[in-house]
């Protein structure tokens, strides 16, 4: 009976853990994406996706970084390794959509991937804070975005689009409110600018905004990022979920019986 308090604590944080997981929609979700074999899966984006990938391709300990993407990686590899998935990892710490346009032949078009997951958006958001000059509106924004989209379909009318919201929360530098909204408001026009045409392209829509909203009432900013942009390991983990569940429903693989 020793270990009674023990097991008791266990029970609370494992059902603490469960309430918060239904609270941001986090849970794991328990259907698949139905993914041929061999099926390639591209992340583009700046440094949310990046996250140190290994630029060396023979190095496969390094080759995905630790961003969400190799958490998806890592789940589907265990769930379906049948299907023989090829991820790569192409975000760019610091890019902006028109350094995405820039670069989209090479680290895009020529990869041909059959999945195509995009998170762009923050750095457009703030280089107009620290530099006027430099703002980005929304009108060119959406501008660059519909190119490299249209340029994809293009070169592949049949690839799967996922694109998911730029997203800030109130921690970290941009814990003071005046700078919160600053960096709010532009995070806002924005990210409706990607649900329109994730709408029109008939992507997958992830609101990342409204994700990282709900995570942070049911717990605090601060446990899902460090300086309101950049997330800690578990805010990584909750834009995997919420990418697995999201693309699982789009794509739904028949449920063995």
């Amino acid at each position: 009976m020793r270990n009674m308090p023990q097991i008791a604590t266990t029970g609370l944080i494992a059902v603490a853990a469960l309430t918060l997981a239904t609270c941001v929609g986090a849970e794991p979700s328990a259907h698949l994406p139905a993914f041929e074999q061999g099926t390639r899966l591209l992340f583009q984006g700046d440094s949310i996706t990046d996250m140190n990938w290994g630029r060396n391709e023979s190095d496969r300990n390094h080759y995905l970084g630790h961003s969400f993407v190799y958490l998806i990686a890592a789940r589907l590899g265990v769930e379906m390794p049948e299907a023989q998935l090829d991820f790569y990892n192409r975000g760019n710490s610091g890019n902006k959509v028109a350094d995405l346009r820039r670069r989209w032949q090479k680290d895009a078009i020529d990869m041909k991937p059959d999945i195509l997951t995009i998170l762009v958006g923050t750095n457009d958001a703030g280089i107009g804070l620290r530099n006027p000059q430099k703002k980005v509106t929304p009108a060119a924004f959406e501008a660059d975005y519909r190119a490299i989209l249209d340029a994809c379909r293009k070169a592949n009318p049949d690839l799967r689009l996922v694109l998911m919201d730029p997203f800030v929360l109130p921690t970290g530098p941009l814990k003071n409110p005046d700078a919160y909204k600053q960096r709010r408001d532009p995070t806002d026009k924005l990210r409706a600018v990607v649900a329109k045409l994730a709408e029109e392209y008939d992507a997958v829509h992830i609101p990342l905004q409204s994700v990282f909203d709900a995570a942070a009432e049911a717990a605090t900013p601060e446990h899902w990022m460090w300086d309101g942009i950049h997330p800690l390991p578990q805010g990584h983990e909750l834009i995997a979920r919420h990418w697995l569940q999201q693309v699982s429903a789009r794509w739904p693989r028949a449920l063995a019986r």
